[in-house]
């Protein structure tokens, strides 16, 4: 009797559904208010609320060892993150350095016009997502040359920002190559051409509203002076090597995607490419100046302030704010999971869905939430996905309707999210508010809502014996 007693004192507390709530709400009310209305940087909110979650999870019952347990398995989901936010500000540096991205801004200065400026931004951006299978690598390569050249049309670089990111996350959304994509496939454990084929029916649609809109604000968009294009083209033609050789780490990328191998040593392969085919052209360059280059980024000499503001970047300290800001968001997540918090609500939800509808609700509700609170893309997928995959199978709905959700509502919202690892990546790498951008995303906002509709119109099957229970 002693040692059951003992057992059951030392046994951790339970944090019921109502509690959970009342949580999340003074975790979103902590970083809502100074990041949206106060516009403050997240970092600061995001570590006083992982200090403020682990007291009361102290308070609360639990023991040290756990709160620690919690931070550690959060911080152990984003090792692949921080280690590509990293590799690509090597990427952002080493391209410039080797010429690649002013070319990419020469080349589009000289075909792209200011009122169709936006919709081939998107194209663009759609199209090299799909080939690349990564929306970082889209925006950090072929983004920031469309928002130097946004900046010298005197486009809004917020409105630039969105269309990239929508360009971006919807070619990544239905990239065979995508690892978001292939992850959501894989928790509903069927093909990844099925998936593919279930996404289209929301994504497509999504993107020609999206194309639709961004046509029509292009319109709207005023002439800019041709001096001040033929100054920025000259400008990049004196200071960088501007020639079709110095696309040649980009095509490297898409060779690297389509043998499929994996982010980092792409992005590693991709820099280091980038490095010998600059120190080809300039092979004066010493050895401490291309490390400097990788560990504070390059530096634009041109004499031309708006090139050197706009290509003076990359490098490892550029992601180091940032980095801080995905560890403090990873380790309240954690802290999240261990304390059951998340696992209340999604339970609760699990047990009040009983329609095809309301499932599909949850679902793509869940993906959010996970994404607000965690900021980790993989696990808005990985969560509702294992969450609801018995419900799924229960009222006899096909998977590719789970795995539609857990694409859209979860890889997609992650992008704008301010403090989620899209989010912060985004602003980062554009060096923009992500407040400025996330109105003129339409993409993510779009394809959660189709994708919504789409899974209220599902009818259960009648050969499914859920559906009896379900019409009695």
């Amino acid at each position: 009797m002693k040692t059951i007693n003992k057992s059951k004192n030392s046994s951790e507390p339970v944090i019921g559904f109502s509690e959970s709530l009342l949580i999340l709400g003074v975790i979103l009310c902590i970083l809502g208010y100074p990041i949206i209305f106060k516009h403050q940087e997240p970092q600061a909110p995001l570590f006083i609320s992982f200090v403020l979650l682990a007291v009361y999870g102290r308070i609360r019952g639990f023991k040290w060892n756990t709160v620690m347990d919690g931070m550690r398995h959060g911080l152990r989901a984003g090792v692949d993150p921080l280690i590509i936010f990293l590799s690509i500000g090597v990427l952002i540096a080493t391209w410039i350095f080797s010429g690649t991205i002013p070319t990419i801004m020469y080349f589009g200065f000289e075909i792209i016009s200011v009122k169709f400026f936006l919709p081939t931004v998107f194209i663009v951006c759609t199209l090299v997502g799909v080939a690349c299978g990564s929306s970082f690598t889209t925006v950090s390569t072929m983004g920031i040359a469309f928002i130097g050249i946004g900046a010298t049309l005197k486009i809004n670089p917020g409105l630039t920002a969105g269309v990239i990111v929508s360009g971006a996350f919807c070619g990544s959304n239905i990239s065979p190559l995508s690892g978001t994509t292939n992850l959501a496939a894989s928790v509903g454990e069927i093909s990844i051409y099925q998936h593919i084929k279930s996404l289209l029916t929301t994504d497509i649609p999504a993107w020609a509203i999206c194309l639709i809109l961004y046509t029509f604000l292009g319109l709207n968009s005023k002439n800019v002076s041709l001096g001040a294009v033929h100054q920025m083209m000259a400008g990049l033609q004196n200071g960088f090597w501007i020639s079709t050789w110095a696309l040649l780490p980009v095509l490297l990328l898409i060779v690297l995607a389509i043998f499929q191998v994996p982010a980092i040593p792409s992005l590693g392969l991709g820099s280091l490419f980038a490095v010998v085919l600059g120190w080809i052209h300039a092979p004066k360059t010493s050895l401490t100046t291309i490390t400097n280059t990788i560990m504070t980024g390059y530096v634009s000499h041109t004499g031309d302030k708006t090139i050197d503001i706009l290509l003076s970047k990359g490098g490892i300290s550029s992601m180091l704010t940032s980095l801080a800001l995905i560890i403090f968001a990873l380790a309240l997540g954690g802290l999240l999971i261990k304390f059951n918090i998340i696992s209340a609500i999604i339970n609760h939800l699990t047990g009040i869905v009983k329609t095809p509808g309301r499932l599909a609700f949850s679902t793509a509700l869940t993906c959010i939430e996970v994404n607000l609170l965690v900021g980790e893309h993989y696990l808005a997928i990985i969560l509702p996905g294992q969450s609801f995959l018995p419900s799924f199978d229960k009222l006899g709905l096909k998977r590719v309707d789970l795995t539609r959700i857990l694409n859209d509502a979860g890889a997609a919202v992650n992008a704008i999210v301010p403090w989620s690892v899209s989010g912060v990546f985004i602003a980062s790498t554009l060096q923009i508010n992500p407040l400025s951008f996330i109105p003129w995303a339409f993409f993510p906002f779009l394809v959660t809502i189709l994708t919504v509709i789409a899974g209220m119109l599902v009818k259960v099957p009648v050969q499914s014996p859920a559906a009896n229970l379900v019409a009695e």
